[in-house]
């Protein structure tokens, strides 16, 4: 079984960006953490580290409890990381926008464009990269947060809700109108994605459907 990381390890894989996974730390960490294959030097100037997609499961898993602590002392899998997370819909403080929250997306999105240009063999920023691909909600979020659209608050109606679907490589984006849905279309066309709308056979609700472009 392989070894978790030391704490010091931990301190820098949680510290990584949350989007790129562009890590800082000492030479020594970070030849360490390549070592254990989670994390990459980019053989391209300024030659930065980021984490593999192993060392980005490690940073989204909840932290080891300490030896000896009861199972129930453990952090939940849903509880708040202070990480940064685009918002879906539905979340109590979806309504909250201010300066501070706007720099984060506007970072969060920035950080995604690089991960693009870095981990696309052609270097393309308008085409989803793999990570978007593991993570289809968040990336959908992302797009549609960073380029200002409003998610919906708990009650779910005045904003967008990203949802996932059944199908491989597609999310649904619910909105309270056409206008709505139309905008997050246009968003997410922009960003590299493909949509169409569709209609709910059981609440005859329309939604989009949305999946990455591949080229």
């Amino acid at each position: 079984m392989t070894r978790p990381p030391t704490a010091a390890q931990r301190r820098v894989i949680d510290a990584a960006d949350p989007v790129s996974g562009r890590l800082r730390g000492t030479q020594a960490q970070l030849a360490a953490l390549v070592r254990r294959g989670l994390a990459f030097r980019h053989p391209r100037p300024p030659h930065d580290h980021f984490l593999t997609p192993a060392g980005h499961r490690v940073r989204e898993a909840p932290p080891e409890p300490p030896a000896g602590a009861a199972k129930a002392d453990a952090p939940a899998g849903g509880a708040d990381s202070g990480v940064f997370a685009a918002r879906v819909g539905g979340e109590e403080d979806a309504g909250a926008a201010g300066p501070a929250r706007l720099r984060e997306v506007h970072s969060a999105w920035q950080g995604l464009l690089e991960l693009r240009r870095m981990t696309n063999p052609d270097g393309e920023t308008g085409r989803p990269c793999g990570w978007e691909r593991a993570h289809l909600v968040r990336a959908a979020a992302l797009a549609l947060e960073a380029a200002g659209h409003r998610p919906a608050g708990p009650g779910g109606t005045d904003g967008y809700r990203v949802r996932a679907t059944p199908q491989p490589e597609a999310v649904a984006v619910h909105g309270p109108d056409e206008a709505t849905l139309r905008a997050c279309a246009a968003t997410l066309e922009t960003a590299g994605w493909q949509s169409g709308q569709h209609t709910d056979p059981r609440t005859r609700a329309r939604y989009l459907l949305a999946s990455p472009r591949r080229t």
